[in-house]
């Protein structure tokens, strides 16, 4: 299965197809220099799949490539930073220990 993440800024949110089916999303809101990752819904069918990850990897990778911080009030976001250390540098600092990333 091949999934594909795309922005839909209008809507606010992250989509992902797998194979060119809706499989979930990513909503969001961005605010100044801020964007908070706010809930992640994936279709029952595609659970386990990878399709909530690839969604929360591209909103990461995008907040860093346009020097955003992060506010993951999604617990599975949250747990994806948990997991991948690599991104917790996005939370600012002072929010690290509220989110249990510090």
């Amino acid at each position: 299965m091949r999934i594909r993440v795309e922005d839909s800024s209008d809507r606010g949110r992250y989509e992902a197809f797998a194979d060119d089916e809706r499989a979930g999303y990513l909503a969001y809101r961005r605010e100044g220099g801020m964007l908070a990752l706010d809930h992640t819904d994936v279709r029952e069918r595609f659970e386990g799949e990878g399709v909530g990850s690839s969604l929360v990897a591209r909103a990461l990778d995008d907040a860093r490539e346009q020097d955003l911080a992060v506010i993951p009030f999604c617990p599975f976001a949250n747990d994806y930073i948990k997991r991948h250390a690599e991104y917790a540098d996005l939370v600012p600092e002072s929010e690290r220990e509220k989110f249990g990333l510090s």
